[in-house]
């Protein structure tokens, strides 16, 4: 559990650093309190969080939370949001009924109907995962408008946006990875291979690159700076067979798969998805077509789901990333807290992704599992 530690280290240190209100003014090092047992760590975050509520003279038991996730049947977002109601009604206290947590049914229509409900219904915050990060600049202003804080999540809205919670003084923050790290971390998990991916050895590795939403920046920066770092860390070419839309989803991925190795064929060398859940499905559709994963194509994904990951372990899939749900719950939660009881949240909280290869996939799994 040695990562454990050390992710759940970096999320308490994040937010002490931009929030130090929101964790008290004793926080240690994240040195040292990585260095801590796992029990002592969290003992520490809650008696934080739990410091931050009581000096803005808040009883805990009254904080009422309205979150909104994009949609209920997202692998990664449900074990996201499980562990945010997990660590606000049982680490920080507030009462289960006080936590309500609507399906946003990817329509964001529907959504924004909740969160006028939220308002309507007076929560202290809001906790959202956008079905559309572009909406972000009208759901703020709405929130604005209210008195009510918003602490976005997974879905990052755009630069400008964020400017503006800082420049005008707005109760807002993104809590979240840098999705450009993840898309690094996929091009270096196929340089850092042994033929770097290049399985013919013509001096171009030839991909298919399965998309999530690309109206999405998490799935615009995948898609970019996976690519980038494979060139950039191999010194090969890289050249693009298709790339396709696959909204996140496993059968849409394996249709995608599945389509493209029946057309291109040995062409194939990699394929890159924007997430697991669409990698599980092009997998199915490489076992199917009977290529075999590390010997004459490579696959990999963004989130670490347990499947995922127990096939990265096996040598069935070449890699994947971490997309730490753990720490960012827990961070999202904190910032919520600390804006409930009226304290000033920095506008951005990041959590550093990490790189899943056969050498750890076993202790990520600990993990996820």
């Amino acid at each position: 559990m040695k990562l454990f530690k050390k992710v759940l280290a970096v999320s308490v240190a994040s937010v002490c650093a931009l929030s130090l209100a929101a964790c008290g003014g004793g926080s240690k090092p994240a040195e040292t309190t990585a260095a801590a047992t796992e029990s002592k760590e969290e003992s520490k975050a809650a008696e934080s969080v739990s410091e931050a509520v009581a000096s803005t003279g808040k009883d805990v038991k009254d904080i009422k939370v309205g979150i909104s996730i994009y949609k209920f049947d997202d692998n990664f977002m449900t074990l996201y949001r499980n562990e945010l109601v997990r660590y606000l009604t049982e680490e920080v206290g507030i009462p289960k009924e006080n936590v309500v947590v609507q399906d946003g049914k990817n329509d964001q229509a529907e959504q924004t109907n909740q969160i006028n409900n939220f308002i309507a219904t007076k929560v202290d915050v809001m906790i959202l995962n956008l079905v559309q990060s572009s909406s972000a600049p009208t759901v703020t202003d709405l929130a604005k408008e209210a008195g009510i804080p918003v602490v976005y999540i997974n879905r990052e809205p755009d630069e400008t946006e964020e400017s503006r919670w800082a420049t005008d003084g707005i109760s807002a923050t993104y809590v979240g990875a840098d999705a450009r790290q993840s898309g690094t971390f996929q091009g270096e998990e196929i340089a850092e291979l042994e033929n770097k991916g290049d399985i013919n050895g013509d001096g171009t590795v030839k991909y298919i690159m399965i998309q999530g939403d690309p109206e999405n920046i998490d799935a615009q920066y995948r898609t970019e700076y996976s690519v980038k770092a494979l060139t950039e860390k191999s010194g090969l070419k890289a050249e693009q067979l298709l790339i396709q839309r696959g909204d996140w989803d496993q059968a849409k991925g394996q249709q995608i798969a599945q389509d493209a190795l029946t057309q291109y064929g040995n062409d194939i060398e990699v394929i890159f998805c924007n997430n697991d859940a669409m990698a599980l499905g092009a997998l199915q559709a490489i076992n199917a077509a009977g290529r075999k994963v590390g010997e004459d194509i490579y696959i990999v994904g963004v989130d670490a789901l347990a499947e995922a990951v127990q096939d990265v372990s096996e040598g069935k899939m070449t890699g994947t990333v971490f997309n730490d749900f753990i720490s960012q719950a827990q961070a999202a939660a904190k910032a919520a807290v600390s804006f409930a009881g009226g304290e000033k949240v920095d506008t951005k909280i990041p959590v550093d992704y990490v790189k899943v290869t056969k050498d750890n996939a076993a202790e990520i799994l600990e993990l996820v599992k």
